[in-house]
């Protein structure tokens, strides 16, 4: 409730990015909203409530400590589903609470029956495979033993997914690797089904795989980044285009709308004569006799300090670029060319104000980052509101 900033995520745009979604998986696919990392940095708590209540029923993190917020959040009833490490602790809250893991060595499938034991209940789970990603993922050659295992203790296990992740489905120049992925995975489902086995869900598309590779999208698909309004590169962004220019069978008008908007005020005001230096060191020197704004926002809020003397900010409507060094707590812009800026009044960093607007691709154009990574680095306790 004292922060200095603040950030607002977009119900509608949401419901726009689902409608989209759907509109291309189709009715019978399960959706999967994946909100690991603070859900893309938009605050896991508000973002799986509003989703929740958005109608989406299936939630995937990578681990237990993000699958127990959702738990503490949500009243009714979700799956989740979680895709990383689980031992120990994590392990037994998991079994207990009918919390979905990913299962990729035989060393967790062991430990994972015998929690379940102990508690007379399933452990359920998703093989993870090897296809190719060289991560994690049980190897093709080990299957045999995997599957025999699952079907002498099925009193404890319940298999509810086969799963894999393509490693860079989102660039045309890993196209021969995921497509022996694709083949890889696929003989695995093969021989998984010849065992006797029957898992539910059968799912390797995340974000990318959906658009470019729509043939993995078997009966679940796994969507991160694009659920937040982002492509996953340009590239994918571009193939997408050149599909509709083809077959005008999509609507691209309302493709995608960005959730975030992140905000905060005017701190100071001052005056710079010309020739002086703005900030640490000597990075910027004053071109003019200069009007500055004093923003209380740094880089241990996530605005990283690649931006110094790049970024620019929204002030009354016009861009405000950043001059000097981005410090830890707070940052400087050149208000020079804006007029009547005043303390208090509203900074945009990401998002809209009159006719202009701040992007996160402008920031990974600026700063050689993701825009995954960028949204990750904004701190957890930055309050988000729902609107």
């Amino acid at each position: 409730m004292f922060e200095t900033t603040s950030l607002t995520i977009n119900k509608s745009a949401y419901q726009n990015n689902l409608k989209f979604i759907r509109q291309h998986i189709g009715e019978k696919v399960k959706f999967c909203s994946i909100v690991k990392g603070n859900a893309y940095g938009h605050g896991i708590a508000p973002f799986v409530a509003m989703a929740a209540d958005c109608g989406v029923d299936y939630f995937g993190v990578y681990s237990a400590d993000e699958a127990f917020e959702i738990k503490k959040t949500l009243t009714k009833n979700v799956f989740i589903m979680i895709m990383g490490m689980v031992a120990g602790e994590s392990l037994y809250w998991a079994i207990a609470n009918e919390v979905e893991f990913f299962v990729f060595d035989m060393e967790i499938l062991e430990a994972a029956v015998e929690v379940a034991q102990s508690q007379n209940k399933k452990c359920i789970i998703h093989l993870d495979i090897e296809t190719g990603m060289n991560r994690t993922g049980i190897e093709q050659s080990d299957l045999r033993k995997v599957c025999d295992y699952i079907k002498a203790h099925q009193d404890h296990i319940y298999l509810k997914g086969v799963c894999t992740h393509y490693a860079g489905s989102e660039s045309y120049v890993n196209h021969e690797r995921v497509q022996q992925q694709i083949v890889n995975f696929n003989q695995a489902v093969e021989e998984i089904s010849s065992y006797g086995l029957d898992p539910e869900y059968i799912h390797s598309a995340c974000s990318a795989a959906m658009m470019n590779y729509p043939e993995t999208m078997s009966n679940m698909v796994r969507v991160g980044i694009m659920q937040y309004g982002y492509w996953s590169n340009k590239e994918t962004l571009i193939r997408y285009s050149d599909q509709v220019t083809e077959n005008s069978i999509l609507d691209t008008s309302k493709a995608l709308s960005r959730l975030l908007e992140w905000k905060t005020t005017v701190m100071s005001v001052k005056k710079v004569e010309k020739g002086e230096f703005i900030g640490y060191g000597n990075s910027y020197q004053a071109y003019n006799d200069m009007t500055i704004a004093v923003i209380p926002v740094g880089y241990s809020y996530g605005y990283t300090r690649a931006l110094s003397n790049k970024g620019k900010v929204l002030i009354g409507g016009e861009e405000a670029p950043i001059c000097g060094m981005i410090n830890m707590n707070a940052m400087c812009v050149d208000i020079t060319h804006i007029q009547n800026v005043q303390k208090g009044d509203e900074v945009v960093l990401i998002g809209h104000q009159d006719e202009k607007v701040i992007t996160i691709a402008s920031f990974c154009e600026m700063s050689n980052l993701m825009n995954y990574e960028l949204l990750t680095r904004i701190p957890h306790n930055i309050p988000r509101t729902v609107k």
